[in-house]
């Protein structure tokens, strides 16, 4: 457990266009967002937080998280097609973290890579498996762009926000027609 001591965890719940976010940050950054958050899915995740970080904990859309919602917002507007925040990597180790900060540096707005490209990115080209485990631990989807991580056949994979989510934010980057609904 790491222990940021007298530096606070700092939430929100913010509204965006996939359906309420919880946006967490440390001294350090950025270090977590969850999708779909009702108040189960908050009490969960704050707990989780808790036991990972041993931090305080401040509900604040001030401070720390001033930056990511409006980058956020932006993103979801249209008008922003790269995060520059910084990000606390503290939820994230070992191979998980190789491939999400490749992602997060290497796939930019607009584009899709297969699983297997991205295990070769990082050294371990037989690793499309382990790459899909890594995207299921993001602790920082849509600021670390797990959505455009695809199947070699075209296919959408999976995606721990729902495939729906993955179509609308794929669609919002031009690189999916407009989902249905």
């Amino acid at each position: 457990m790491n222990n940021y001591g007298q530096s606070p965890l700092e939430w929100a719940v913010v509204s965006s266009d996939i359906g309420p976010l919880l946006l967490a940050a440390t001294g350090q950054g950025l270090v977590s967002v969850v999708f779909h958050v009702d108040g189960p899915v908050r009490e969960r995740t704050l707990g989780q937080l808790r036991d990972r970080l041993g931090a305080e904990q401040i509900e604040s859309v001030s401070g720390r998280l001033a930056e990511p919602i409006r980058q956020l917002s932006a993103y979801f507007a249209g008008g922003l097609r790269e995060f520059g925040l910084p990000l606390d990597w503290s939820l994230s180790s070992g191979f998980n973290r190789q491939v999400l900060r490749e992602l997060a540096t290497g796939v930019p707005y607009g584009t899709v890579v297969g699983y297997g490209d991205l295990a070769g990115r990082v050294g371990q080209p037989r690793a499309a498996q382990a790459v899909g485990i890594a995207m299921g631990s993001n602790p920082l989807p849509v600021v670390v762009p797990c959505h455009r991580v695809v199947e070699s056949d075209g296919g959408l994979g999976g995606f721990g926000g729902g495939l729906e989510t993955k179509r609308q934010l794929l669609a919002l980057e031009g690189v999916l027609p407009e989902p249905l609904f």
